[in-house]
């Protein structure tokens, strides 16, 4: 299965969100060529920049082997040690069927109503499973600046992921975004978008050791899953990667995010299966608890996350108050679980955070025809407006920031 990192690339497309037809246009803007980053040929930069001077860890080692990244396993907390040794003793024919395991510190953050997967790695552990090509295992200078307290992005994403000027990604939301270089575009394991190194990892406070990538070696994935899974706990989901490499998700199987930054807390642990068409389940117990049914001004009876509301009822409260609410003539949704069209990348609809406004008027890639003062106003009460973003989204505000109603 070595070359399913290459396959699963094509999960990531650049169709942004759904809902109208404006809001699932899969345009994108032209690939930005000027990068500095590494992509086979040029050299670690000079900076100094918070990305390099203080988040560094021992850079790896020249490259040794490959692992194939044949399963991705996924949990909520930890994974004890225990656990991890009695997966490495699996057996096959009497022989140890997991050739290869690798920790990792799993989560996303939110950029331009994308849930984007990122893991904080042992980069000497993680580079075999990247993949043979030559933007994989063999990217010497790619794992050395990963090492050296910048972010490896899944080439794939290049020209499509938002970078400022200087090729640096804000990872995270609000004011707890944490600006980093962006050193490669390489090849990635399953459907990780991005990686950085452990020093980031507990700086940025991941759940520490919460996935694992497994390689079974000569043996079918398939095979060692279902020794695998009696093995697991309630809160732990395997993902057969060589599936995903050829269909872009793994029928059925559960699935978890977590979201770093300063609305983490009304993402929580989100547990889903997708179901087909492009939608997700989420787990019932997490829809209780984070999505409710309320009433707000101008456009009445609206289902959202719980921690948005509060923030959207002012906002529309003062848009109303200024005599604009003429300007918002309906809303295209607010809670929608699902994927981005054609991909497995989930939209801040999944999560209730985001809602889209007037959609017929401001499709994507336009400039729109939003009021520049209900712009500033959802703006002022924590949200981000996909007007400002480098592929235009003026239907849709995304919470970005929890702002208390005084």
């Amino acid at each position: 299965m070595g070359v399913a990192h290459r396959r699963a690339r094509l999960a990531f497309v650049s169709a942004v969100v759904l809902l109208a037809a404006a809001c699932s246009s899969p345009a994108d803007p032209a690939e930005d060529e000027t990068s500095g980053a590494a992509s086979g040929t040029s050299s670690v930069p000079d900076g100094g920049g918070p990305s390099y001077a203080v988040h560094t860890v021992e850079p790896p080692g020249e490259f040794d082997r490959i692992e194939p990244d044949d399963m991705l396993l996924e949990s909520t907390e930890t994974i004890p040690d225990e656990l991890i040794r009695r997966i490495r003793n699996i057996r096959l024919e009497g022989r140890r069927a997991v050739s290869a395991i690798t920790p990792l510190s799993l989560s996303s953050f939110s950029l331009e109503n994308r849930a984007y997967r990122i893991a904080a790695v042992d980069v000497e552990g993680y580079r075999r499973f990247a993949g043979p090509d030559d933007n994989g295992a063999r990217f010497q200078e790619a794992w050395e600046r990963v090492a050296g307290g910048e972010i490896a992005v899944l080439d794939a994403l290049k020209g499509r992921i938002p970078l400022d000027k200087d090729d640096y990604l804000a990872v995270g939301s609000g004011e707890q975004t944490s600006p980093i270089h962006v050193g490669a575009w390489t090849s990635q394991v399953g459907t990780i978008d991005a990686v950085v190194n452990e020093a980031w990892g507990e700086a940025l406070d991941f759940p520490e050791n919460n996935a694992l990538v497994i390689s079974t070696g000569a043996y079918s994935p398939q095979a060692v899953k279902e020794k695998l899974e009696p093995l697991l706990e309630d809160n732990m989901a395997i993902t057969d990667l060589d599936i995903v490499a050829q269909t872009g998700i793994d029928p059925g199987a559960s699935r978890t995010a977590l979201v770093i930054g300063t609305f983490a807390e009304a993402v929580g642990v989100y547990r889903y299966t997708p179901i087909g068409g492009g939608r997700v389940q989420p787990d019932p117990a997490w829809v209780r608890e984070h999505i409710v049914t309320e009433t707000v001004p101008i456009l009445g009876r609206l289902t959202c996350n719980k921690y948005m509301m509060p923030q959207l009822r002012e906002a529309l409260l003062e848009v109303q108050t200024l005599g604009l609410a003429h300007e918002i003539k309906y809303h295209v949704g607010c809670y929608y679980p699902r994927f981005i069209a054609g991909s497995t990348t989930l939209s801040n609809h999944s999560f209730g955070l985001a809602i889209d406004i007037n959609s017929l008027e401001n499709q994507r890639g336009t400039v729109g025809e939003m009021h520049p003062t209900v712009v500033q106003i959802f703006k002022k009460w924590g949200f981000a407006w996909g007007g400002d973003w480098t592929w235009t989204d003026p239907m849709h505000f995304e919470l970005e920031r929890i702002v208390q109603p005084g």
